[in-house]
């Protein structure tokens, strides 16, 4: 019993404090409640809470599908409704109550904080007295009326472009051709029309029939069938002469440089829904485009334009009565590369029908001048909208046009024979003057079991200079074998191997081994002159040859041009200055000696130094495997140039001797640009 009358007495004494509440704190009670309501943008509620004048104004359809509509329009976030702390002075008169609040939210354009006083009615409602709120349109936003409309105009940013070492595009804002049908004037031969559209645009009657199909589709209106370059007047001009066509020019992102650049720069198209996910918070909408490879997608937020906005109230006849909100358009910043867009486009003359790759630098100074991978396809059909058909023949194409192949590794061949040659003189396994006496196959012992090395060159007896000439599988094998697994480990590891190219561009590491490590003095026998499971990236391998011209320096590679033209060095005395001197000499003769494997490089004129390198992967000794071929030379007196070339299936096209003539054209074109 006494705990019963205790809890009679609480909650008499709660009915009493309760009841004690002042009219006016009990409507700024339903002024929070409707608040909270507000911040969760919950209307339908909301509309509960408003006064019955208010609801007589707007239906609650209307209140809920207004508030809905505006805030989804601007894009509303972290929307944050606070009543403000009542004022002591202030008291209920005639049943009504003046109270405010602050509001703040994030658009679109920007964010939005305004203050406002609304008046609250004490009225019944369904046979309940209670605290209602005077709602008018511009609570939604102050000086927002009846008819007035809040509206959007975007302020669209530029992308920024990008340009060679030159000032040449290599991606550009520019234009294009939009090759469109106003399905009223197809005529009688409308049938014929498509059919001949659909051949000239490779692409099918039944997307043409689609296009045309489009619930928004009027007789009198142009539909986009597909968009060209404005280089392709032939197609544009045949396009015109069929009825119903038209032709028009549209804002696009051009690539001038086309298949020679397309892994390098990569293409824009519309976001895919995964990376719309991936960049959930990055100001991206489904309307979007955004880079997707190569330079595009690496530097997409360097480059990407940042539209603004600009939310304002228009009146009935469209007049504008405020503006609420602005947000400035910010451009995407240009990118100036090192890349040269002739040497690249020679490169990819040069490789054109073929597969294969190809790295150009400046050697002095680390420029990167060209990367190339062939086949390619053009970055501009993505760009315009690629078709199915297009696509398709890219994806099931067994050569692979749309792989980065000067990303990705290889075995090098004899052109890993440079490193190899460094690691025996600087570790004075043996001096330029040694000579080894070589004949037949070559094993270090009967522990080897069936295993033996062949050689190429036939000289009774071999010193360095010999070697690299004649390219010496033999002497480089003995030499390295002498020199052992662990000063041979460490030594490549030395000039790079193992690690990344320190550019941003995501190159695959150069490796020693599948395990990292030499395992066996078979696979140090192989290695030594580029084969076992030795896998070097083109631009590396091309980093690695700047030693012989920077006394034993590699270069660190640069792809953004700078202000700053002094050269930084990757890797410091990779090998001796002496060294690669001695290096250098063995790599002219290559090419100066008429025995030499790269002989036919000569140019009159020019000091080349090379090495060829034919990587052959078969799954036994001794039988036919298919054959990737290398040549990498430069120009030592002037040492401006430097290219490393692999070209894939030379295996019964004279291996590596296929690739040298290419690499000699491009030294030559080279030599008369200006």
């Amino acid at each position: 019993m006494k705990k019963t009358w205790k809890w009679m007495l609480f909650a008499l004494f709660l009915l009493t404090a309760l009841s004690g509440c002042s009219n006016e704190e009990k409507a700024q009670e339903r002024f929070n409640e409707y608040a909270n309501l507000w911040n969760k943008q919950d209307f339908s509620a909301m509309y509960e809470y408003l006064s019955a004048q208010a609801k007589k104004d707007i239906s609650k359809k209307e209140f809920t599908e207004r508030y809905k509509k505006i805030y989804e329009g601007i894009e509303v976030k972290n929307l944050k409704v606070d009543v403000l702390k009542l004022k002591e002075d202030l008291k209920e008169k005639d049943g009504m109550l003046p109270l405010s609040f602050d509001l703040k939210m994030e658009t679109m354009a920007g964010p939005v904080d305004f203050t406002q006083e609304v008046t609250w009615v004490k009225e019944k409602q369904q046979d309940k007295k209670n605290w209602f709120i005077e709602w008018n349109h511009g609570m939604v936003f102050p000086d927002l009326k009846e008819d007035d409309k809040v509206k959007v105009s975007i302020l669209k940013g530029v992308r920024g472009e990008i340009l060679d070492r030159r000032g040449n595009f290599l991606a550009q804002n520019g234009t294009a051709a939009q090759i469109g049908i106003v399905p009223g004037k197809l005529g009688e031969k409308a049938a014929d029309t498509k059919q001949k559209l659909s051949k000239l645009l490779n692409i099918s009657v039944q997307t043409i029939e689609k296009k045309l199909g489009a619930s928004w589709v009027k007789e009198d209106l142009l539909v986009p069938v597909k968009t060209v370059s404005l280089r392709d007047e032939t197609i544009i001009k045949s396009a015109l002469q069929y009825p119903g066509v038209q032709v028009s020019d549209i804002p696009a992102r051009v690539y001038p440089c086309q298949e020679a650049c397309a892994h390098l720069v990569g293409y824009v198209a519309p976001i895919t829904a995964d990376l719309l996910d991936k960049h959930k918070d990055g100001g991206y909408t489904a309307q979007s485009v955004i880079g997707h490879i190569g330079l595009e997608g690496l530097y997409e937020s360097d480059l990407r334009a940042r539209d603004g906005a600009v939310i304002y109230i228009s009146d009935s006849e469209g007049n504008t009565v405020k503006e609420i909100a602005k947000k400035e358009a910010v451009n995407g910043q240009d990118m100036q590369l090192t890349i040269d867009s002739l040497t690249q486009r020679i490169l990819y003359e040069q490789l054109q029908n073929e597969v294969g790759t190809a790295a150009a630098i400046h050697p002095a100074n680390g420029d990167v001048l060209g990367l190339v991978s062939s086949p390619s396809f053009n970055p501009n059909d993505f760009s315009f909208g690629i078709d199915t058909n297009t696509y398709q023949s890219l994806a099931n194409n067994p050569n692979q046009p749309l792989l980065n192949r000067f990303t990705k590794t290889f075995s090098p061949g004899s052109t890993f024979k440079l490193i190899t040659a460094g690691l025996i003189l600087d570790n004075h396994v043996v001096t330029p003057e040694t000579s080894i006496p070589i004949s037949g196959k070559w094993q270090k012992d009967s522990s080897w079991g069936g295993f033996y090395v062949n050689r190429v060159g036939s000289l009774p007896t071999v010193n360095l200079h010999n070697a690299l000439v004649t390219s010496d599988n033999i002497y480089f094998a003995r030499t390295a074998v002498e020199l052992g697994i662990d000063k041979f480990q460490k030594g490549v590891q030395t000039f790079g191997f193992g690690e990344g190219i320190p550019l941003d561009y995501p190159f695959a590491k150069s490796q020693i081994s599948n395990s990292g490590q030499i395992e066996s003095e078979i696979l140090l026998a192989n290695s030594a002159y580029g084969q076992g499971e030795i896998q070097m990236n083109p631009l590396h391998l091309a980093l690695v040859y700047s030693s012989i011209v920077n006394e034993g320096d590699i270069v660190a590679p640069r792809l953004i041009k700078e202000e700053n033209t002094e050269r930084e060095i990757w890797k410091k005395q990779a090998m001796t200055p002496q060294t690669a001197q001695i290096v250098q000499n063995g790599l002219i003769g290559i090419i100066e000696d008429p025995n030499g494997t790269a002989h036919e490089a000569k140019i009159t004129g020019m000091r080349l130094a090379g090495k060829t390198g034919t990587s052959e992967l078969k799954q036994t000794q001794g039988e036919k495997g298919e054959e990737k071929g290398w040549f990498v030379a430069v120009d030592t007196n002037n040492p401006n140039l430097l290219i490393a070339m692999m070209i894939d299936h030379v295996e019964n096209r004279g291996g590596s001797h296929y690739v040298v003539p290419k690499v000699r054209q491009v030294f030559e074109q080279h030599q008369n640009t200006p």
